[in-house]
């Protein structure tokens, strides 16, 4: 039993030392929890914990090989730089209009659990560590049998919703202390975020492919 709690804390603190990394999530949940309240946080990493649990269940069944080929990499990060740029256009082109006391839709329209499975797709670098680090501990894991993947999938989801939790509670509760200027300066630079990041993923599927 101390083995298993040992793999719950160890997945816990190195889910929440990624979760506390700047990327398109983050910038997600700080958006909409600015609009909808602190549930949107615990509601995306829902959409997030599923494809998790998904590729959990396909690495184990050997997809690791499969993820880790150049040209894999380089087709998410190409495809999740078009889909970041999308949505960080979308918000800037909103900002003139928004208001955080009339707007409560999700900008670009889709559900919170499907956002959160979507961006987690767009990151490449997000399936490119669980190929590699996420497999590793997985296999080291299945070495107590079935509960020792249980509770490594349970602390790694915690940490997530953990940080992700936190930073949408401090977000939301802000939202009677934000003005409309307040509130597009936070949209336009989870936007400028996004864009950015969409750009960096952009060089690296390029550049990955240019070297196959």
């Amino acid at each position: 039993m101390l083995t298993l709690t040992t793999i719950l804390a160890s997945s816990f603190v190195i889910a929440l030392s990624g979760a506390a990394m700047p990327g398109p999530l983050l910038s997600a949940t700080i958006s909409e929890s600015v609009r909808r309240g602190m549930i949107s946080g615990p509601i995306l990493i829902i959409g997030h914990s599923l494809l998790e649990l998904a590729l959990v269940i396909l690495l184990m069944f050997g997809l690791a090989p499969f993820l880790k080929q150049e040209w894999v990499f380089a087709a998410i990060a190409i495809i999740g730089s078009i889909m970041l740029a999308w949505m960080g256009l979308g918000m800037l082109r909103a900002m003139p209009t928004l208001s955080i006391r009339t707007d409560v839709q999700t900008m670009g329209g889709p559900h919170l659990v499907f956002t959160g499975i979507l961006l987690s797709l767009a990151n490449p670098y997000w399936i490119l560590w669980w190929a590699t680090i996420g497999l590793a501990y997985i296999l080291y894991c299945a070495r107590y049998g079935a509960w020792g993947v249980v509770f490594f999938f349970i602390g790694h989801i915690l940490g997530d919703l953990a940080w992700y939790g936190t930073v949408s509670f401090a977000v939301g509760k802000g939202r009677r202390f934000l003005s409309d200027n307040h509130y597009r300066v936070l949209i336009g630079t989870c936007a400028v975020f996004l864009l950015l990041l969409s750009c960096y993923f952009a060089w690296s599927g390029l550049n990955k492919a240019l070297s196959l």
